[in-house]
C-alpha cells in the first residue's frame, strides 16, 4: 500500500476508536444518571406512601420525623 492508504487508515482507526470512547462515556454516564434519578423517585414515593397513603389502624413503621 501507499504511504497515504497507510495514513489514511491510521487516521480511521483512530476517529474511530475516539468516537466509540466518546461515544461509551455517553451512555455509561446517562446509565448512572437515569439510575440516580429512578432511586431518587423511588425514595420519594415510598415516604408519600408512608406517609399519605396508610390507614390509621395499620401500624407502618413507627419512625419519627427526627430520625
Amino acid at each position: 500500500m501507499s504511504k497515504l492508504t497507510d495514513t489514511r487508515k491510521k487516521i480511521e482507526t483512530n476517529v474511530a476508536a475516539g468516537y466509540k470512547a466518546v461515544e461509551n462515556g455517553v451512555v455509561v454516564g446517562y446509565e448512572k444518571t437515569k439510575e440516580g434519578v429512578v432511586a431518587g423517585y423511588k425514595a420519594i414515593e415510598n415516604k408519600f406512601v408512608d406517609r399519605f397513603l396508610t390507614k390509621d389502624d395499620k401500624a407502618v413503621d413507627a419512625k419519627t420525623e427526627d430520625e
